[in-house]
């Protein structure tokens, strides 16, 4: 069964990635765009366009309006990207009742795993290491503090269908607990449209490692090795690298195997990423499963030479993987920095605006994944993510010196960025020896004050002046 004609329901830079590999594979592409991102790059990278709401958000949210664009345009396949819709089961169920090709698992499988009790009693039965925690949801702030006692402090109070980030609270003692209870429930209401908490025991300051599996519908789970997604802020990740620099051979085949047991205990086909919690005595953790292609699965393609949105289509249209395990290697290292239009030294405060000037790194192991160009409109209705830098090397000092550059050599001008910030961490002893966890951000609060020294309009005005002066204006 082949795709000949797919709708891509989302926006940015997954929207035109996803347009690429179509592309390259002879699939006809069509975007779906509100009315702020008429002028979005993945408008013009896709064979067709079509504008799905004037509100932000409302179109990219509706998964009836959705399916009903891809049958009127004579779709017969849909990919969700990342974020949105991407997760969401009912969706999957409706191209499935429309006879369209739902590029990613099941319903069942997105429902089973986006709850994070079902994952993690899915991840028991396979036998694989959780992080202790309540057996299933809570019923209320009293039954979150008995719990939370039998655990022990600190503990992470969740909500049950969260992600990304959200819906997550660390408490340290029970009058935190109260505090927090109500917040997550409302959180979790607003997010995920439930009001489902549970509680699990803090790590202090782990790694975070996550593993790439794709999985065909003929039986056949392979894993593209891990990611090291510990340098983030108020959990949301800013570098990502592959493989992990922290793990040795025998870690990364053990948490492999790992991944591939949860896969097939609720029997997923498509990819997916399993994460895990590496604790400071050597002990991985289930945390959960994310149903969808990853933002940092650049690094991944990077390293194993696998095609991860080209493969997802193979396997959507009914495709064997052609891989086994002992097929898949990896070489090198490989890292992704968030370019996100934010401001640093003033909180991460988002920085919307025009484009007024954009230069592309490149040269030797850089890749750029972007929806920008030269006056772009950043809208302020969406993330702030404006560009993925990719970086490979052979090895990690290489990495880091190529990283350097990569991110010296791109410019954007207009409205702040993260950019300054990525330099200080790559000239920090501790990230430079491979030797991190998921508090360095917080324990390292002099990088925001080192990043704010340049100052990207100084650097702006300086091109400007120089061009003018070969003007001769």
């Amino acid at each position: 069964m082949a795709i000949r004609k797919l709708l891509i329901a989302n926006r940015g830079e997954i929207a035109v990635r996803i347009a690429r590999a179509c592309s390259e594979l002879g699939i006809r592409s069509v975007a779906i765009y509100s009315e702020a991102d008429e002028y979005s790059l993945h408008v013009k990278k896709a064979d067709e366009s079509y504008q799905i709401s004037k509100d932000p958000l409302s179109g990219y949210l509706n998964p009836h309006h959705i399916v009903n664009m891809a049958v009127e345009t004579g779709c017969d396949a849909l990919h969700p990207g990342y974020g949105f819709l991407s997760e969401n089961a009912e969706l999957a169920a409706i191209c499935e009742q429309r006879g369209i090709t739902f590029v990613g698992p099941s319903a069942d499988a997105i429902a089973s795993m986006g709850d994070k009790t079902q994952a993690r009693q899915t991840a028991v039965a396979a036998g694989v290491p959780v992080t202790p925690g309540s057996e299933g949801n809570l019923e209320n702030v009293d039954d979150a503090v008995a719990q939370a006692a039998d655990i022990g402090y600190p503990v992470m109070l969740k909500a049950t269908s969260g992600g990304g980030g959200r819906g997550i609270r660390r408490c340290d003692n029970e009058k935190e607990l109260r505090q927090n209870y109500e917040r997550v429930i409302s959180e979790a209401t607003k997010a995920f449209g439930s009001a489902e908490v549970f509680l699990e025991k803090c790590i202090i300051n782990p790694r975070h490692i996550e593993v790439q599996i794709l999985a065909d519908s003929h039986g056949n789970v392979v894993h593209l090795y891990e990611r090291d997604c510990s340098i983030q802020r108020r959990n949301q990740k800013l570098i990502e690298l592959a493989p992990s620099p922290q793990l040795e051979d025998s870690q990364r085949e053990y948490i492999g195997d790992l991944a591939r047991r949860v896969a097939r205990q609720c029997g997923y086909v498509n990819a997916g990423t399993v994460e895990f919690l590496l604790d400071h005595d050597g002990s991985f953790y289930f945390m959960e499963m994310n149903t969808r292609v990853q933002v940092e699965h650049t690094i991944t393609e990077e390293i194993t030479g696998v095609d991860i949105i080209k493969a997802q289509l193979r396997i959507a249209a009914g495709e064997p993987l052609g891989l086994k395990q002992e097929d898949i290697g990896y070489r090198g290292f490989a890292a992704q920095f968030r370019i996100n239009a934010e401001d640093p030294k003033n909180g991460f405060l988002p920085s919307f605006g025009q484009i007024t000037r954009y230069y592309s790194a490149g040269g030797p192991g850089v890749r750029t994944d972007a929806n920008m160009y030269t006056g772009y409109e950043i809208p302020p209705y969406y993330d702030s993510m404006c560009a993925k830098l990719i970086v490979w090397s052979m090895d990690w000092p290489e990495l880091i010196a190529r990283s350097r550059r990569a991110l010296g050599d791109m410019g954007i001008y207009g409205v702040q960025t993260t950019i300054p910030y990525y330099k200080q961490i790559l000239e920090h002893p501790e990230f430079q020896a491979a030797d991190f966890n998921t508090g360095f951000v917080e324990a390292n609060p002099q990088l925001l004050e080192y990043s704010s020294k340049t100052r990207p309009e100084s650097i702006a005005s300086a091109i400007a002046a120089a061009i003018a002066a070969q003007a001769g204006l």
